[in-house]
């Protein structure tokens, strides 16, 4: 039997923030137009804000100009970093401690790593998630409410502010069901997904063992838009039970139950699938991007220290 050598939490916390703010910087304009096609309703007569994801595109570029498609990308950034070094170490964590003597790990022990680090993340992605959606959404809200469309000048901190005075800490978490939902879901499908692609493709001919760059750049891709879809649903109700501020004629819903319900009724089963276009584009090169650096072992570089590969077994 193989000894376990020690967990290296530190380089995987460090990696998996670089690799957060990296990945959220190339892809939060796709990210934002995909918040406002899920908080898109239909209206009475069928009419709709956005035909499609290069529509919603256009108008929100027109209307609000470059800066406007980072809109809310502040606290994105911000709490990525802890959110996705969470989410990364944490998996590696659990699939550590649940691997076997030989370091292998059977499916259902992958999922519940993965399922386990997407439970850990939400300590900082419900917040972070609900401060985004009312700075990207904003704008359509404006445009659907307002005489002139203007955008009223918001910040993360005033929000936050004004969450916690009126409903204290539980304001800055309205929606953690169904964002525990989202995540636990999609990183039970991740993490067992990557790891398999990533052990199909070619290794280094450095005798280390580990997958060559773009193997792990296409096996987070294809992993990540996967679950991406898989769990797109719940995405959807997440968005819509977070937005605070609604367009004129728009419903609020209850919570998760009420939220389907009233979903499924006036907008149809394909409403759930909104912005799932949108969101496998994000989700695809931002978990291939995450990926690669995560495997570059940049922290581990800067440490001075052995790269371990706990995530490919």
């Amino acid at each position: 039997m193989v000894a376990k050598t020690e967990f290296p939490l530190v380089p995987k916390i460090i990696n998996g923030g670089i690799a957060g703010i990296i990945g959220v910087t190339c892809v939060f304009p796709i990210d934002l137009v995909k918040t406002r096609l899920q908080n898109q309703q239909v209206g009475p007569q069928g009419q709709k804000m956005y035909s499609s994801m290069l529509d919603c595109f256009r108008k929100t570029y027109t209307r609000e100009g470059f800066l406007g498609m980072y809109r809310g990308s502040a606290v994105n950034i911000l709490l990525i970093t802890p959110e996705k070094a969470i989410k990364l170490a944490a998996n590696d964590f659990f699939r550590h401690h649940l691997s076997s003597g030989s370091g292998k790990l059977s499916l259902q022990r992958e999922m519940i790593a993965g399922g386990s680090a997407g439970f850990c993340q939400i300590i900082v992605t419900t917040p972070m998630e609900l401060l985004k959606i009312q700075l990207q959404d904003a704008g359509r809200v404006a445009t659907k409410s307002a005489a002139d469309g203007t955008v009223a000048a918001q910040s993360a901190t005033s929000i936050a502010l004004q969450l916690f005075r009126t409903r204290g800490i539980a304001g800055l978490y309205k929606g953690t069901g169904a964002t525990m939902l989202r995540d636990v879901n999609f990183s039970v499908v991740y993490f067992p997904l990557f790891a398999r692609l990533n052990a199909l493709g070619p290794r280094k001919k450095d005798g280390s063992g580990e997958a060559v760059f773009w193997t792990s750049f296409l096996a987070g891709c294809v992993a990540g838009s996967t679950a991406a879809f898989v769990v797109n649903p719940f995405d959807v109700i997440k968005t819509r039970l977070q937005l605070l501020r609604k367009g004129s004629g728009e419903m609020s819903y209850s919570g998760i139950t009420d939220a389907v319900t009233k979903i499924f009724k006036t907008e149809g089963v394909f409403a759930f699938f909104k912005g799932a276009g949108c969101r496998m584009i994000v989700i695809a090169p931002l978990f291939g991007i995450a990926q690669t650096v995560y495997f570059l072992g940049v922290a581990e570089w800067l440490l001075g220290t052995k790269r371990s590969d706990d995530s490919e077994k």
